[in-house]
C-alpha cells in the first residue's frame, strides 16, 4: 500500500517503452504497475518489483481496475483495435473514478500526420492519416482527450512518437543478425527517436502536465533510412548491405505502408515547453552510443 503522498505509475502495456518508463520510476522509489498479456513478461517484471497484472485479450481485469485506484500517474501504450481504444472500453469508467489520478499519457504516432512530401510538421498541423492503422490511431487520441477537463481531473496528454529504436531494437542488431537491407526511395525521410528520449519526454511531462497538450517526440534530424543502415554498418566495420530499390524490394504490406508517408517532424513544443535536451538528438549519436554498450557487453 502506497502512503498518501507517494507517486504510483500504472502503465497499461508495459512493452518496450512502457517497460523503460517503469524501470526508471521504480529507480526512483516510484511505486510501479502495469500490465502484460505475456506471461513471460509478468514473471520477469514482478522478479524486478514491478507490479505485473497478466491480462487477457478482450476481457477486463479486476486486478488493473484495483490498481487505477491508487495510481497517480497512468501510461498506455496499447495501440487501438476495430472497435477502438480497448484501454478506454474495459477501463475507461475506472479512469474516471480514480481519486489520486494527475496524470494521464498516451503513446500515439505520428503516422497521424499522413503525407507531406517531406515537408515538417508540427503538433498544430491537421492531421491528415492515410492509412487505417494511423486512422485508428487519431480516433483513439481523441477518445483519451475527451477525458480532460477544464476545472478538474487528471491531465491528459498525447505523446506523438516517430520511429523508436533503442537496446535490442536498432539497425546495428539487424545487420548482426544479418537482417538488415538498405532500401532507397530517393527523398523519403524518416523521423526517429531513441528509447532514453523516450523516457525523458515522459518525466518531463509528469513533472509538469499541461491540460490536453499533444507533444511530438521525434529527434532533430528526419533521415533517409538507407543512410541510417550504412552508418550503423560503418560503426560495426561492416560492408553496407546492397542498395534495393524500394520498387524492387520485397516487402510486407504493412512494412510498405511506412514508406506511404515522407515528412519531417518538429520537436520544437519538447524543447520549448518541456525544457528536454535529447540525449541523442539524431540517429547518429544515438547508433554510437547503442555500439558502444554493444562492445561493453563482450
Amino acid at each position: 500500500m502506497s502512503s498518501p503522498s507517494s507517486p504510483h505509475l500504472f502503465v497499461f502495456g508495459l512493452g518496450y517503452s512502457g517497460g523503460a518508463l517503469a524501470r526508471c520510476q521504480r529507480q526512483l522509489g516510484w511505486r510501479v504497475g502495469g500490465t502484460s498479456r505475456k506471461p513471460q513478461v509478468v514473471t520477469a517484471l514482478l522478479e524486478e518489483g514491478i507490479e505485473t497484472i497478466l491480462i487477457e485479450e478482450g476481457e477486463a481485469s479486476g486486478a488493473a481496475s484495483d490498481a487505477l485506484a491508487e495510481t497517480t500517474h497512468l501510461l498506455s501504450t496499447v495501440p487501438p483495435d476495430a472497435e477502438g481504444d480497448p484501454i478506454l472500453r474495459h477501463y475507461g469508467a475506472a479512469i474516471a473514478a480514480a481519486p489520486r489520478l494527475s496524470w494521464i499519457g498516451y503513446l500515439s504516432t505520428t503516422g497521424v500526420y499522413g503525407d507531406h512530401g517531406g515537408g515538417w510538421v508540427e503538433e498544430d498541423t491537421p492531421p491528415a492519416p492515410t492509412s487505417e492503422r494511423s486512422r485508428r490511431r487519431l480516433t483513439a487520441e481523441q477518445a483519451w482527450l475527451s477525458l480532460q477537463q477544464e476545472e478538474s481531473g487528471p491531465s491528459v496528454q498525447i505523446f506523438r512518437l516517430a520511429g523508436i529504436y533503442g537496446p535490442g531494437r536498432n539497425p546495428l542488431e539487424a545487420l548482426r543478425a544479418g537482417r538488415a537491407r538498405r532500401i532507397v526511395k530517393p527523398g523519403q525521410v524518416f523521423g526517429r527517436i531513441h528509447l532514453d528520449d523516450i523516457v525523458s519526454v515522459l518525466q518531463a511531462s509528469m513533472a509538469q502536465p499541461s491540460p490536453g497538450a499533444i507533444y511530438n517526440v521525434s529527434d532533430d534530424e528526419p533521415a533517409d533510412p538507407a543512410a541510417v543502415v550504412a552508418y550503423a554498418a560503418d560503426l560495426l566495420g561492416l560492408e553496407p548491405p546492397p542498395a534495393i530499390p524500394f520498387e524492387e524490394a520485397d516487402l510486407s504490406p504493412l512494412a510498405r505502408s511506412f514508406y506511404a508517408d515522407n515528412r519531417r517532424v518538429s520537436n520544437r513544443r519538447i524543447k520549448e515547453e518541456l525544457g528536454v535536451t535529447l540525449a541523442h538528438p539524431s540517429y547518429r549519436e544515438g547508433l554510437i552510443a547503442l555500439e558502444a554498450q554493444g562492445r561493453d557487453r563482450v
